[in-house]
């Protein structure tokens, strides 16, 4: 990352913004500190607008917020390209925006209405289909009025029912079914002349009659279900007329207005932008970072453009600068997919590293070596085949695929190696070969191959860390570090001499150095640097993980196999085995995986990784 400045003559600053940001490659900086000398910032002042840029900018911002006022009321549609230049379309938007907005505000206004008198008569639909029947029944002319009620339990049926009969002499129906909400919806049928005693009572008993619209007050009950749903059916057509209505309009208008948005945020992005932007009385000055191998790039852009006239000035990085760079991490395209596991980490320092590439070194690795079975790294690499296939359009997806993909490779070579496909040899002479060693019956050499892994793997973290420790010119670190590798390389080897002594004088040479070792370990790193001595070899033994569950893997292949040969019959032998294979399989992916990851996460980063970057973000236009 490069410390970059340009300057200019004033009456270009706006143009060239325009062309750092359709570059897309330079972060603006706000602070001049580190940029210009201490004794030269009085010399600098922020840029302001003129009243004439100020002005335009205060007209963009309140056209911006017209439009966005009636998007509001817009049905959302796909863009279409509009064939006006938006820069010339500004002034017939601000023109005919608020005449627009009061038109669609209105519809939307009907729209709401219609849809809360739809919604309110639909409720009352499932009264209706239970009393629609008796209607029928009934007919019509027959001189009865008909009141419908809705009660909450039996007891209150109880008391009107009682209620009715004392009011008309028994000369009614009554007729109760279930409603909505655990609700009971009555019937009642009387005589017409009766109708109007009896809702006076309901009315001081406080049963209230079922309701209905205002304007359906004065017909009768089944003359009020007919009402309600011929209303229904009326409210849909015109609701499909005023969305209709809303879709024309924004198919017609909504292009040009949508063209013109995109200008104006375009162009009050670079009027805000110049708050960061510094001057004197002659000229600009932008500060700001970009990757070093486009400053040749940018330079020859600006320098062509304006006729050499604006000038790019690449900086030398400060130390004390070096906690602020940007960090734009870019990886070849074989580490690409693994940034999937180090996006979900926090930014490092720019002087530490990128994690992304140990972990598409080591992590395909460490998953073939804990699964290690041809038919199972077969299947897989099948599997991430179509899963890139179907998923070319879904970053993470895809990036999961790839990694399954190589990670499977390496089961594959790992699985000739232990001569294992689907938990055992299955009579291939190939396998038996290039089989090193059988994972089943070699426990021990396979624990001290894994042990061996993680010291190699601790140490080489151990290395980066006192390389970044010198980089950083943290001089007592590094050689806290450079104990700690010589510590635990001389205990390594001491713990090989138990199994394959060493010539005397080795081990003597051995015990001096580990003794040696302790008080500088003590000297350059505290009291506290045994505990982190206990922490370095926890980690190496935490490798032993390798080991373990790779041996779970090949026993539950074994096991699936004996057991479909057990079972007495082909069929469900093959169901059985295929089963055990199938649920071994899915513990082959996630096991590995999680286990892979957290040996770096936890034993491997914490030796070198170095967090707290700030994270590259370059003057751009808005994706999309």
């Amino acid at each position: 990352m490069s410390k970059v400045e340009i300057i200019g003559p004033m009456e270009f600053l706006l143009p060239v913004l325009d062309r750092v940001r359709a570059l897309g490659l330079f972060q603006v900086e706000q602070e001049m500190r580190g940029f210009v000398g201490r004794e030269d910032e009085k010399a600098f002042r922020s840029v302001r607008l003129d009243k004439k840029t100020l002005a335009e900018r205060l007209y963009f911002d309140d056209l911006l917020a017209r439009i966005g006022q009636l998007a509001a009321f817009l049905p959302k549609l796909p863009t279409r390209c509009s064939y006006l230049e938006p820069h010339s379309a500004v002034g017939i938007v601000a023109d005919v925006v608020d005449k627009h907005t009061a038109l669609c505000s209105g519809l939307c206004r009907r729209r709401d209405a219609l849809e809360e008198e739809r919604s309110e008569l639909l409720r009352q639909t499932s009264f209706l289909d239970a009393l629609e029947p008796l209607f029928k029944t009934a007919g019509e002319g027959t001189g009865l009025d008909f009141i419908g009620v809705s009660l909450k339990n039996g007891e209150a049926v109880d008391h009107l029912y009682q209620l009715i009969a004392r009011l008309t002499g028994d000369t009614f129906e009554f007729v109760t079914t279930s409603g909505p909400e655990g609700a009971i919806i009555v019937l009642i049928t009387l005589p017409a002349e009766l109708g109007g005693k009896v809702r006076d009572v309901l009315n001081g008993e406080r049963i209230p009659e079922l309701a209905f619209p205002a304007s359906l007050g004065q017909l009768p009950f089944p003359d009020k279900v007919r009402t309600v749903r011929r209303r229904i059916g009326d409210i849909g057509a015109e609701l499909d007329r005023v969305n209709a209505e809303l879709h024309r309009f924004a198919s017609r208008w909504w292009p040009t207005y949508h063209s013109v948005r995109e200008w104006l945020l375009d162009r009050l992005t670079l009027l805000t932008t110049t708050a960061a932007i510094h001057k004197t009385d002659l000229c600009f000055f932008i500060h700001g970072w970009m990757p070093s191998p486009d400053v040749a790039r940018l330079s020859s852009l600006l320098n062509g453009e304006f006729q050499g006239r604006v000038v790019v000035v690449e900086q030398e990085a400060l130390e004390e600068e070096m906690e602020t760079v940007p960090i734009a991490i870019r990886n070849p395209p074989y580490f690409r997919p693994f940034e999937l596991f180090t996006r979900i980490l926090p930014l490092p320092a720019y002087r530490s590293y990128d994690p992304t590439p140990f972990i598409g070194i080591f992590f395909p690795i460490f998953f073939g070596m804990i699964l290690g079975d041809v038919g199972y790294g077969l299947l897989l690499a099948a599997c991430a085949l179509v899963m890139l296939k179907l998923c070319r359009t879904r970053r993470d997806l895809r990036d999961a695929a790839l990694i399954l993909l190589v990670s499977s490779c390496y089961a594959v070579v790992f699985g000739f190696l232990y001569g294992e496909c689907f938990g055992g040899l299955v009579g291939w002479a190939l396998l038996e070969q290039t089989c090193v060693i059988e994972r089943s019956r070699a426990i021990m050499p396979m624990l001290a191959f894994s042990l061996s892994i993680g010291v190699a793997h601790v140490t080489l973290g151990l290395c980066l860390g006192l390389w970044s420790a010198l980089r950083r010119g943290a001089v007592r670190e590094a050689l806290t570090k450079l104990v700690n590798i010589l510590l635990l390389l001389c205990l390594a080897a001491l713990a090989v001499s138990l199994f394959s002594p060493f010539p005397v004088p080795v081990r003597r040479g051995l015990n001096v150095a580990v003794v040696v070792a302790i008080p500088l370990m003590l000297l350059t790193g505290g009291l506290l640097a045994p505990l982190e001595m206990m922490k370095n070899i926890g980690n190496i033994v935490s490798y032993a993980r390798i080991m373990a569950i790779g041996l779970a893997s090949v026993l539950i292949a074994q096991v699936a196999n004996r057991f479909a040969g057990l079972t007495g019959d082909v069929l469900t032998g093959a169901v059985a085995g295929g089963l055990l294979h199938l649920i071994n399989i899915v513990l082959g992916v996630f096991s590995p995986t999680i286990h892979s990851l957290r040996l770096h996460y936890v034993e491997f980063f914490d030796k070198f990784m170095v967090y707290g970057g700030r994270r590259f973000e370059p003057f751009k236009k808005p994706s999309g």
